[in-house]
This record gives C-alpha cells, structure tokens and sequence, in this order.
C-alpha cells in the first residue's frame, strides 16, 4: 500500500439492541455484531449496488472481546460470515478502555496506508444469557458451539477477588513485589469496591459531606438517565427515566451495593447491545462515492494505565491515568478543551465522569457542554467493554447533526486503570498535521509517588485512615 500520509474518517456508524428477555428471542453476541456491521455499512451513504464492494474492501477487523460468550476466534467467525479476508485481524483484551484504543490504531494504520477500509465492532447478550439461566436452559443451538468446556463466563463483578474467597469465578488475582496479594488479603478488588475507595477519597479530599456527596452523585445519574431515556438506543430508552430521589433513595429495588452507591449508580450490565464503526481515508472514500456529510475526522488519541494493584495508586481521588489520557488527547488532537463541544466520559459509577470534570476544570452536574451523550452505564447500559463503542457512533452522529464541531470520548477500564481518549471533528485538523504516528503516553504511568506499603504489623503504631469505605456488598449488583 501507499506510503503517504492519509486522513482517516468515520463513514459508517450503527448500533443494535435487542430488548426481549425471551429465551426464545434470545441472538448471540456474534449476530448481533453482523447486524451493526451490515447497517454501518449501509450509514455510508453507498448506494446498494456499491455495498458490496465496500464490504469486500474491509482489510482491517478488530473486535472487542465480548463477556458473554467466550469465542474461540471471534474475528475469525466475523470474516467468515462477511466473506471477507482482512490482512489485519484482532481481538481485543478485556477492558472498557479497549473501543478507544482500537479505533486510535485503525486510524492510525489508516494514516499510514497500512488500511484501506477498518472495522470495529463489539457486542454483548448478556440479557439474553441471563434469561436463559434463570429458566435454567441452555442458549439456542444456534448459538455458536464453544469447542472446549469452561467454568464460567466473564464476571467483572468478581475478576479482581482471590478464588479462595469466590470458588467458582474467573478470577485475576495478583501480588506485590514481595508476593503479598493486599486484595486478596482483606477479600477487595471488584470494582464495586475499589470505584467507591475513589468516591469516598475525592469527597474527602473536596471537604463534602456524605449528605451533599449523594446528592451530588444522585443528581448527575439523573441528568444521565435523561439522556438514555431519549436515547433509542439505550436499554433504558422508552421508560421514565430515574430521578435525583430514586437514585439517591434506598430502598428495596434500589438496595445499598458498597456504600456510598446504591444499585442505581451501578453499571447495569444485563443488556443485549452492539455496535459497530467504519473508517477509511478521505482519498478512498472520495473514490468510493461516500457523500462527504456522512466523514467525521479522527483527530488523534491517546491512553495510558496506572497500576493494575489499587493498592499501588498515588491515592484515591486523583487518577493520573484520566488526567494524563486527557491532557495528551487533546494535545495530540491539537486541541484545548476550550474547542470541544461534546464530551462523552465513561461513566461505570459516579466518581469517573466527576474525576474527568474536576480534573478540567468543569462543573460536576448541570455543566455547560455535555459530558454524556449516550446516558452512563447504568441508564443506557453496560455493554460489557464495548460501552465507549456506542459513545464512538453517537458522537459520530451528534457531530453529523450539527450539534458540535468536536467531540472528545473518554474509555475507562478495570478499576479506574485504563483509560483511552480519542477526539472527532466535523473538519480535518487545522494544524494541517497528519495523524499521530504514535501514542504520546507511556504504557503505564511510572513517574508518581506511590506511598509505601507495610501490610506486616509487629507492633503497635499510630497510623492515619485517608479513606473510610463501608462495604455492604452484593455480587448481583448488575441484575
């Protein structure tokens, strides 16, 4: 392929959500990505006699792992069934990180000549999967065969705890340097206790009392929820959305998780959604016939992590990995948050969209550019990693309507660790600059103080409590 520098576009955009919790209804992650696949292909504008070339082209296909249903190739089966034969062909890691990083790659293998035509997609049937369970009966047999038995499927609630505390679950347990597991050791480690660390951490750190924390967190979700219920895509969409009191209310439907976050400011991960994205080039999609009100430009991204061990965080109410991804997506972008009109931040519980607002400078709630353009996880749906997929193809959309010239999405992964900032506009880069040739940050942030641990008590010794976290946990958090 052409060495020379190209512009990489969106030109094809869809999502899919299958609502029904019939177990006889129920479509497996893998279908439901066809179908985004075929109607992003048909967002292009092409005419139908031009939809199968553009579809023959796709020499670049990255899929973000799904968490129900454990494929054996899952870009395999997508090639299979779009006849089609990719050069570059991926899975991703898990991580809700994961949609913006694939989309910064494809783009950047675009602005190389390393792609003519990408494909990014993921899915989730978790809904369905959990219907089909509490009829105690297998997925149809349509469903895509696992060739080797496994235990379980994916669990976010339980990845992070020891399989001493949790028999049963997949699990992802780790130790410090001197072979010491401190989650492990005091059974902590899911996000939906470690997101609740930062939440009480930052509200230490702003001097806010509980009462005003809740509110606070009470009153964003509503405004997300707003958002959801007139998003069609969102699980939530055509019921009344939650208000600030039933989402700061607990209550029996609205039970306590891990304090301060009662269910409703939890990600609802049983839904049936996916998505899917198609980049080219503007010289391609110039040859292709693809009308020019249907390009949105990649600007640029970027993404770091900070330490896998919650345990080996500077603290809890900074995360440098947000604040750094933002920073250096913008500027790698050649923008400054001053020239971003749309924001969507990832939002699994309160504290990450409110980390994100803090750290540039914009109000928590009622803030004067959007922060959320799909409705949080909790409204519109967790959608296991591929969350930020649908933030990717609303933007796209937004920015098609001519409401805002630039957008910029924030992907969050694990627990507050990896994030990834990619940002869109409406016209090219006015610095006239090529796509970034590389991701500025770090593969992890290395340069901050991290306080020392001492988990071995040999005597007594005074100590101070930064963070008070109580938990009052349930592992049904997302039904």
């Amino acid at each position: 392929m052409s060495t020379q520098r190209r512009v990489p576009v969106i030109v094809g955009v869809a999502d899919v959500v299958n609502r029904s919790r019939k177990v006889e209804d129920a479509v497996e992650p893998l279908q439901l990505m066809l179908e985004a696949i075929g109607k992003a292909i048909i967002d292009t504008g092409l005419p139908h006699s031009d939809v199968a070339s553009l579809q023959e082209q796709i020499d670049s296909l990255d899929a973000v792992r799904s968490w129900t249903w454990p494929y054996p190739d899952l870009p395999g089966l997508l090639a299979e069934r779009l006849a089609i034969k990719p050069n570059h062909s991926h899975i991703s890691d898990h991580g809700g990180n994961q949609p913006g990083l694939l989309f910064d790659e494809a783009a950047r293998r675009i602005a190389k000549g390393e792609s003519n035509v990408a494909l990014l997609t993921g899915g989730e049937a978790l809904a369905s999967l959990s219907a089909c369970a509490a009829a105690k009966r297998l997925p149809p047999p349509n469903w895509t065969p696992l060739k080797e038995k496994v235990d379980s499927v994916f669990s976010p609630t339980t990845r992070e705890l020891p399989a001493s505390a949790l028999p049963g679950k997949w699990t992802a347990s780790r130790t410090d340097a001197d072979g010491v597991d401190i989650g492990a050791t005091h059974s902590i480690g899911s996000p939906i206790q470690v997101y609740p660390l930062f939440e009480n951490g930052f509200r230490a750190y702003r001097g806010q009392s509980v009462k005003d924390n809740h509110a606070e967190s009470a009153q964003l979700y509503a405004e997300f929820a707003k958002v959801a219920e007139n998003n069609q895509y969102a699980w939530a969409h055509g019921k009344e959305a939650e208000t600030a009191k039933s989402i700061a209310s607990v209550t029996q439907k609205n039970r306590m998780i891990c304090t301060p976050y009662p269910l409703l400011m939890n990600a609802f991960n049983t839904v049936n959604l996916a998505a899917a994205c198609i980049l080219t080039s503007t010289e391609h999609a110039r040859k292709m016939g693809i009308p020019e009100d249907r390009w949105i430009y990649a600007l640029g991204g970027a993404g770091t992590r900070d330490s896998n061990d919650f345990w080996q965080r500077p603290n809890f109410y900074w995360s440098p990995a947000i604040s750094r991804s933002l920073d250096a997506g913008l500027e790698v972008s050649g923008l400054t948050k001053d020239d971003i009109d749309l924001y969507d931040f990832y939002s699994c519980f309160p504290i990450v969209p409110k980390l994100a607002c803090h750290h540039l400078g914009m109000s928590i709630g009622n803030a004067s550019k959007p922060i959320t353009l799909l409705g949080g996880l909790t409204s519109f749906g967790g959608a296991g990693n591929n969350y930020s997929m649908h933030a990717l193809t609303e933007m796209t959309r937004q920015i098609r309507k001519g409401n805002g010239k630039i957008g910029l999405v924030l992907a969050n992964g694990g627990v507050a660790t990896y994030q990834h900032v990619v940002c869109l506009s409406k016209s090219p880069r006015r610095d006239g600059l090529p796509y970034p040739d590389h991701n500025p940050l770090p593969a992890t942030t290395t340069n901050v103080q991290i306080p020392e641990l001492d988990d071995r008590i040999d005597e007594p010794s005074a100590a101070t409590i930064e963070v008070r976290c109580m938990l009052h946990i349930s592992y049904s958090c997302c039904d």
